[in-house]
Formats: C-alpha cells, sequence, structure tokens
C-alpha cells in the first residue's frame, strides 16, 4: 500500500523498497498526464497516463506518450518502453492498439476491449510515438521534419527518456527495458546504446537502470535481411524457382544499389505481395480498405538501401484482423478521444495515422545493427531477438542469417519450448550473450498473431528465464 506524505514543495512517497521524493512540479505534471478513462474503455483498476514530454525547446519539439501501470504492484514491476519502427510508423497505433496493449480498437464498435494478454500484466508499459512527424508526436520548426534519421530519433529518444523521468521518478529505480519490433530493430539497438554510453558521464540523476532489451522480426542487417526475404519467399512456394535463381544470380545484396536489372526483378518478387499479406503468409487480406491498400509513404535513404528504392517494399502491415487498422485510425481521430488523451494540443494540420505522410526524407540509416548489439552484448545488457516464422517481411530466415554473422559461440542449439498447454509455441537457440526465440504460427507482428505465446515470452525475457524446454 503506497502512503503519501506532503512536505513543503515535496511529496515523499512511500514504497516497500524506500522513500521517492516527487516535486510538486513533478506531480502535478504527472496528474495533468493522467488518464481517467477514454471514450468507450472498460473498467480497469490500473492507472495510464498521456501527454507531450519535450526533447528541444528551442525547435518546439515534443514527442507524445502513452503510459500504463502494471495490472497488479506497479512498484514492484520493471518499466518497458516499446517502439514500432517504419520508419514514421506509430507505435500506439501498432503496440498499444492491435499488439500488447491494454486496449483493442474494435470493427463497427465504439468501445474498445480490454486486452487479456497485455503486456503490462507483466510490466508497467511505456508508449512512444517517435521520431516527431509520428502520430501526435510534434515539432514547431519545419526544418525538423527535413533532417530525421536514425541518428536524431535515437538522441531524442534518449531525452524523452531522461525528461520522462524527472516526471515519474517514482520509476527512476525500476529496472528499465527496451523491447520493438521491425524497424524498431533499428531504433531499440540505438537507444539502447545512447542510454548505455549516457550512463557512463551522467549525473546521478539521470542515470536509467537498463538491463536490456529484445527486438522481434527486426530490420538488422541489410544483406542478410534481404537475402532472407527471398530464401524464404522460395522456399515458402511464394515466388518460382526462375525468379529465384535470378535473383540470386543478378542481385548482390552486399551493395547498396544491385542495379536496374535487379530491381526489375525485385519488381517482379513484390508482385506476389498485391495478392498475399507480406506479414503473415497464411493469414486473409482485408479485401474492402483504404488503408491497407494505400502504401507506406516512401522514404529515400532508409534502410534496407535495395529493398527501400522498390515501390513494393512499401507495403503497410495488417494485424490478425487484416481491417483492424481501419478501426484504430477512426478511434484516434476521435476529438473526444484526443481530448481524454491530452494529444494533438497544437492542432496539428492533418489526421492521425499508423505511418506518417510527412516523413519524406531520412539522413542516415547504418546498413548494419551488429556492431552496435555485439558493443552492448559485450556491455553486459540482456539481448533477446524472437521471430515470428510466418512473416515474409522480415522472416525468420533473414533473422537466422544475421545471427549467424554475428558470430556469437551457440551454447544450447535449436530446442523446441512449450506453452502452458503442452503445444509447441517456437525452438530457441541460446547463444554467448543472446538468445534467439522463434514464435510458430505467428506474423510480423507477434503479440497480434500469438498473443498468449508473446506474452509468455516477454514475461521470461524480463526474469531472464529461459522458456520451458518441455511441456508442462
Amino acid at each position: 500500500m503506497l502512503q503519501y506524505f506532503y512536505i513543503p514543495l515535496l511529496l515523499l512517497v512511500v514504497l516497500n523498497f524506500g522513500v521517492v521524493a516527487i516535486s510538486e512540479k513533478a506531480l502535478g505534471e504527472q496528474e495533468a498526464d493522467r488518464v481517467n478513462r477514454l471514450p468507450g474503455q472498460p473498467p480497469v483498476s490500473f492507472k495510464q497516463y498521456a501527454g507531450y514530454v519535450t526533447v528541444n525547446e528551442t525547435h518546439g519539439r515534443a514527442l507524445f506518450y502513452w503510459f500504463f501501470e502494471a495490472t497488479t504492484n506497479p512498484h514492484n514491476k520493471p518499466l518497458l518502453l516499446w517502439l514500432n519502427g517504419g520508419p514514421g510508423c506509430s507505435s500506439i497505433g501498432y503496440g498499444e492498439a492491435e499488439e500488447l496493449g491494454p486496449f483493442f480498437t474494435q470493427k463497427n464498435k465504439p468501445e474498445l476491449k480490454f486486452n487479456n494478454f497485455s503486456w503490462n500484466k507483466a510490466a508497467n508499459l511505456l508508449f512512444l510515438e517517435s521520431p516527431v512527424g509520428v502520430g501526435f508526436s510534434y515539432t514547431n520548426t519545419s526544418s525538423d521534419i527535413t533532417e530525421l534519421g536514425d541518428t536524431v530519433t535515437a538522441q531524442d529518444s534518449y531525452k524523452f527518456l531522461v525528461n520522462w523521468f524527472r516526471r515519474f521518478p517514482q520509476f527512476k529505480s525500476h529496472e528499465f527495458y527496451i523491447a520493438g519490433e521491425s524497424y524498431a530493430g533499428h531504433y531499440v539497438p540505438q537507444l539502447a546504446e545512447q542510454i548505455f554510453d549516457n550512463n557512463k558521464k551522467v549525473i546521478k540523476e539521470d542515470y536509467i537502470n537498463f538491463k536490456g532489451f529484445m527486438v522481434g522480426n527486426a530490420l538488422m542487417d541489410d544483406e542478410t535481411d534481404q537475402k532472407g526475404m527471398i530464401e524464404y519467399a522460395w522456399d515458402h512456394a511464394v515466388i518460382s524457382d526462375h525468379l529465384y535463381h535470378s535473383i540470386k544470380r543478378v542481385c548482390n545484396f552486399s551493395l547498396e544499389h544491385p542495379g536496374d536489372d535487379c530491381d526489375d526483378l525485385l519488381n517482379q518478387y513484390f508482385d506476389v505481395y498485391k495478392i498475399v499479406d507480406m506479414y503473415s503468409l497464411y493469414a486473409p487480406k482485408c479485401v474492402n480498405s483504404n488503408f491497407s491498400t494505400t502504401p507506406l509513404p516512401t522514404i529515400p535513404g532508409v534502410a534496407p538501401k535495395s529493398f527501400s528504392r522498390i515501390e513494393g517494399w512499401h507495403k503497410r502491415p495488417t494485424g490478425y484482423d487484416p481491417c483492424l487498422s481501419d478501426y484504430t485510425e477512426m478511434y484516434m481521430n476521435r476529438p473526444d478521444v484526443q481530448a481524454a488523451l491530452h494529444a494533438n494540443v497544437t492542432k496539428i494540420p492533418y489526421r492521425w495515422t499508423h505511418c506518417s505522410d510527412n516523413i519524406t526524407f531520412w539522413s542516415d540509416a547504418p546498413s548494419s545493427m551488429l556492431p552496435i548489439i555485439k558493443k552492448l552484448i559485450d556491455g553486459g545488457l540482456r539481448v533477446w531477438v524472437y521471430s515470428g516464422d510466418t512473416d515474409g517481411r522480415i522472416p525468420v530466415t533473414a533473422t537466422r542469417l544475421t545471427l549467424r554473422k554475428l558470430g556469437l559461440k551457440i551454447n544450447e542449439d535449436w530446442t523446441p519450448w512449450y506453452t502452458n498447454n503442452k503445444q509447441v509455441g517456437g525452438w530457441t537457440v541460446g547463444y554467448d550473450g543472446l538468445s534467439f526465440v522463434t514464435v510458430r504460427g505467428a506474423g510480423h507482428q507477434v503479440p497480434t498473431f500469438k498473443p498468449k505465446q508473446a506474452l509468455q515470452l516477454v514475461r521470461h525475457f524480463l526474469a531472464n528465464k529461459k522458456l520451458p524446454s518441455a511441456p508442462f
């Protein structure tokens, strides 16, 4: 039970692990961000907060967040930040509303439904819309949008965390983790590196109790990610033998621009994903949707350099209900919803969308995250990589090739793991300093397709425990 004691300009919160001082300023900011109840929200007992954290006062640059305390014992649970990728896609639109958050939108209903496999059953759960131009995050300096890239995104996300912890100091001592999927294979390691490096030199008040990160179906290495997509498509009967062998003969994915002949072949390859879902090969497509048929914006400069030049690469992800994202966009654009979330306070001159149409340039995107990942493994951080095995976008084949390239010693090879109904949930490989987990039957957004298994996965990651290797 929490006890509160007031002294001038300070609130002392007595928790089971000691006394945390919260200034009146921070307390006021928390209260201003408190979300009492969303339109159509089912009743819940945990607290939630949403609002803006300024990351650059001079430019008027602010990132939007949505935070949920754990369903039980939040003072004892770790803090987990979730990031979606794109680049330019919303962690709230995908992560919160369609994958692992407490509240999901519904078809033809104004009400939200509670997600029984929400990750705030395992942790205090923080979602961030990053960089500026994504979702409700904004800047008052228009030139900021033209200067975005991996580096700016990581720096702003780090600044967000420092300022967020100043607003919520009661979570400062909690173990902190980051997780994400897809292009967050860039975002997560780069933010992790920012925290890791800055923790060595910051003042005590800004030290982050960072323990590790986890990425799923993640873009990590251009060469192996692209090569793995082709291998996976052929092995899963998506492309012909002729096209497969032609791409292998013509396309050198170690180059940024393999040439026009390769581009022609890749266009043929992506044609098949006009009729089946790249993000989940065996799920139905949404056939009556403006959302799912509108491609992601083409952003020059993003990784992977070869595929990102092809129009077919820029396909929007969808979920198990392939039209789910339509419902989310309708809900998030409701004025009463935005008011409840303290969002869109500057009256952004465009609709909220899952993926930004305003980001048209990306200044930097390293071709490989492997050097950063290796550095952080050597630094003692916990690193897990997982992969839904029906995803064609960043397939399990690509991830296996990428991890092989990392060159780590294998301590435990290709072991099945089990769910509590005695079914095989997937397979694991224990590397020296990294754990790899496959999730059987899951597409690109693993928590959407296999919510029960995903919650089991994150619980074991946070506890640093191996997944069960025998039925139980």
